[in-house]
């Protein structure tokens, strides 16, 4: 158990079992991008940990751009999705793979795959490390899955709740027992 700000924590994902699926996912995006270069684009600041682990274990040559996007506050979406950080490179052509840490209602994925779909990519996939069925309100097709979880609240391995706890390696779940 593990408190931050005034929130309690419990394990979800211990660091050994996120790093092992990390290396799953690469390996399917090396064996379907064979031949290919595609552009990762990691969504900041939550997906920074889970980027830095995929890229490295993907075996082929990557193009590697960030955005950030946000639509949290404290532990709930607002439903509002503001773009703060944009592409640094034409993505025209290309095989773009977005890099996300969670999708929640799926709202910042709609938006961002709108945005990322006016650049003309050849294609255009996700890997999200977590995806919340429950909370899903858009109907969206992520061709990698790291985890499906429950609608809970979850911190660590790069997601953060009011800026704090990014930096830890595993995943923790919001509880109400101290």
């Amino acid at each position: 158990m593990i408190k931050i700000n005034d929130l309690f924590f419990a394990p979800l994902i211990p660091e050994a079992q996120l790093l092992s699926r990390v290396n799953e996912l690469a390996a399917e995006i090396t064996t379907d991008y064979r031949g290919k270069s595609p552009v990762l684009v990691a969504v900041l600041n939550g997906s920074f940990m889970f980027m830095s682990d995929i890229c490295k274990a993907i075996d082929l040559p990557i193009g590697i751009t960030f955005v950030k996007i946000a639509s949290y506050s404290g532990t709930k979406s607002t439903g509002e999705v503001r773009q703060l950080l944009g592409l640094e490179f034409d993505l025209s052509g290309k095989d773009v793979i977005i890099v996300e840490d969670i999708v929640d209602t799926g709202k910042s994925m709609a938006y961002l795959l709108d945005l990322l779909n006016r650049e003309n990519p050849r294609s255009l996939e996700i890997v999200s490390l977590l995806l919340k069925p429950a909370a899903l309100q858009e109907d969206l097709q992520i061709r990698y899955i790291g985890f499906e979880i429950p609608d809970l609240f979850v911190v660590g391995y790069g997601l953060d709740y009011s800026g704090q706890g990014r930096n830890l390696r595993s995943l923790y779940q919001k509880t109400e027992i101290q």
